[in-house]
């Protein structure tokens, strides 16, 4: 995913448009990268989404702390928030991640009011999911 965060809440600050955010966080999903079929497992796979969404955390500097994220859905538009949140904790130290405030990017990109419940609901269980991920790189 090359998109910075900055750059995405920038990019929904200009559309005005409700069904033009839609196609834009449907565009930032086919812009990550696929995930191969091998890593599509029971294992990866974040429980609490109605879409299937698969979520993969890899630590990538020699303390083990900073978090790397991959992941991938069968929808286009949960694809598209999987990117977001790839994008905004992917590489961060993992106590950024445990303490990083989705529900107020949420708000602030618009996400919070504009998504079904079901959508929300599988958004915050790949959020929990990625600060778990996140809590058992700083336990270890």
């Amino acid at each position: 995913m090359s998109r910075s965060l900055q750059s995405i809440i920038e990019d929904f600050e200009l559309l005005d448009d409700w069904e033009d955010k839609y196609r834009y966080v449907i565009e930032l999903g086919r812009e990550l990268p696929d995930m191969p079929e091998t890593e599509k497992t029971d294992a990866n796979k974040v429980n609490g989404c109605v879409s299937q969404v698969w979520l993969v955390a890899e630590t990538e500097d020699g303390d083990g702390k900073t978090v790397t994220f991959r992941g991938d859905s069968d929808a286009h538009i949960v694809r598209g928030l999987v990117a977001i949140m790839i994008s905004a904790l992917s590489g961060r130290p993992a106590e950024e991640v445990v303490r990083y405030d989705a529900e107020g990017l949420f708000r602030q990109i618009g996400l919070d009011s504009h998504l079904t419940p079901q959508r929300s609901n599988g958004l915050r269980a790949m959020v929990d999911r990625m600060k778990t991920e996140a809590s058992g790189r700083i336990a270890a």
